[in-house]
Formats: structure tokens, sequence, C-alpha cells
């Protein structure tokens, strides 16, 4: 089984470099990390990125997880060759990019793009936001799945995820103590659904609720709060149509909870996603998109 230690970054494609840039500083807040002619870094902690945008298809995202070692990699390496997943090493440019000692890259079976790295650098350096956004770290995505039962089973079996929940079909995986740190919805294609990044408290999600209707920018569910991860919520609408979320307050299950901890199971339903009432404009959320899906 291959351990996987933290996630580490996103890579999303974009048409309008500029545009996704001024996005991500100004708009949902995060440091310039780094820029060079294809690509522009952000970081949101102590990290050295945790977010890349390049110059390619709005439809072209990788994830990234640490893993243990250079043994730890490898390892990975030959489980995925004998699950008969084609694996791709980093080259030398293509660790430079990612700012890692050495990674290398598959596809899950719905075909998500993941990088499983080793060393990847820090910043050394206290994190300065644009925007007093309040973040305070990159922290899970949303993943969308053609197949949830089977994707399910190759995160948990091959990949050391852990179900801490369902919503429907959608399992919300953890790998270390918080809630979730992924989440697999039913879709018709593969891709980055949505990027989380929580934040130091309400106030935060309430300040950026009204800034961000002040900037133009879409709200597509929120405020909330998930009965899930009991995380208060905000969710908007970013550059290629990529959803952002801001959370704050999500669930721990410590390691002596671990023993008696069952997933619960949630209808595929608005209430499953906020306990408050607030209804997702946001198609991975809806029913009509999970059976869509199942029927394809």
């Amino acid at each position: 089984m291959i351990h996987l230690r933290d996630i580490r970054y996103v890579r999303l494609g974009t048409r309008d470099l500029d545009e996704s840039a001024r996005f991500a500083r100004d708009i949902l807040g995060l440091e310039p990390a780094g820029c060079d002619t294809n690509a522009r870094y952000f970081r949101s902690d102590s990290r050295d990125h945790t977010l890349v945008y390049f110059k390619g298809d709005p439809h072209d995202h990788a994830t990234a997880f640490e893993l243990e070692g250079r043994e730890a990699l490898h390892a990975a390496g030959e489980v995925l060759e004998g699950l008969k997943r084609e694996v791709a090493w980093g080259t030398k440019t293509a660790c430079e990019q990612r700012r890692v000692e050495s990674f290398l890259a598959f596809k899950d079976p719905s075909g998500n793009k993941v990088e499983l790295v080793v060393r990847p650098h820090h910043s050394g350096k206290d994190y300065l936001p644009q925007r007093a956004a309040g973040v305070t770290g990159f922290s899970h995505i949303g993943l969308r799945t053609t197949d949830p039962a089977r994707d399910e089973n190759f995160w948990t079996q091959v990949m050391s995820a852990k179900v801490s929940d369902r919503i429907g079909p959608a399992p919300l995986l953890r790998i270390d103590e918080v809630h979730h740190r992924m989440a697999l919805f039913p879709s018709t294609y593969a891709g980055v659904q949505h990027v989380n990044h929580q934040v130091e408290g309400f106030d935060d999600i309430m300040r950026s609720y009204y800034f961000l209707k002040e900037q133009g920018v879409k709200i597509v569910f929120g405020p909330g709060r998930h009965p899930t991860s009991s995380a208060m919520f905000l969710y908007f609408e970013g550059p290629d149509g990529m959803v952002y979320e801001y959370s704050t307050g999500v669930r721990l299950i410590s390691k002596e909870e671990e023993a008696y901890h069952r997933p619960r199971q949630f209808p595929f339903e608005p209430s499953s996603f906020c306990m408050w009432g607030s209804r997702p404009d946001i198609p991975e959320f809806r029913a009509e998109q999970k059976d869509s899906a199942r029927a394809a």
C-alpha cells in the first residue's frame, strides 16, 4: 500500500495566465511565490507553493501528495506498475518546476492526474498574503469520479486513504487527522472539482462573502455549514470555472478515535451538504449530476 503523508499542491491549466494570477493574488488572497514564462506560483502557508497556474488546457489538472522519502517513492512506482497503471518519472526539469527532489506521475482509474513527490521545498519564511482573507493553508480538493465505488476502492486499498463519511456515493477521504483531504464527486469526466483553503474563523468567511460580491465574483454555495465535517464554508467561482472554497472549523479524527470511527451515510441531497439551508449552485453537488454520471 502507498502511504500518503500530506496533500502538497494543485496545478491548474489556464488560457489566460495573467488573469488567473491576478485572481489568485487579489481575490483568493494568496502570496505570489515566483514565476517563469509559462507558470505562476502561489503559497498559502509555509510550503514553497500550494497552487500553480500554468499556460495550457483549462481541463489539465494535477494534484500532488507527499511521500516519506525516496524508498517510499520507488516502492509506490512498483505498486502502481504492478496494477498496470502507467507511471511517468519526473525529469530534472520537471522536478525543478515542481520544486521537489523527485516525483512520479500517474492517473487514477477515472483519469485524474496525480503526482507523488518527495522532499518538496519549504519557503522558510512567514506567509504574507496580498489580501487579508485569513487564509491559513491549502487543505483539500474535490476530485471528479466516473465510478465512485471503483475509485473509493483504489484510493483506500492502494493509496491508504480512509473514508470519514459518505454523501450518497461520494466518499470524503482522510489521510491524516483532518476529516477529509479529498472528496470524490460523481461526474462524467475527470478533473479537480474544487480547491479548498482553510481560514482562521467564520468572520473571515463573512468578510470574504461581502468582498467577493463587491468584486463581482460568483458565489456558488454558502455561507453554510457541512453536517459531515462540521466546517463552515463559502464556495465561489474562479478562472476557467474552477470552484474555490474557504472553510473553517473542520472536524479532526484523532488517532484515539480511529479504532471506533465508522463512516456515516448521508443522502445525496442539499441538506447533506449544508445543515443551515444553503443550496449549492454546483453541478457535482446536485442529484441530477450524480444520476447522469451513474447512467453514463
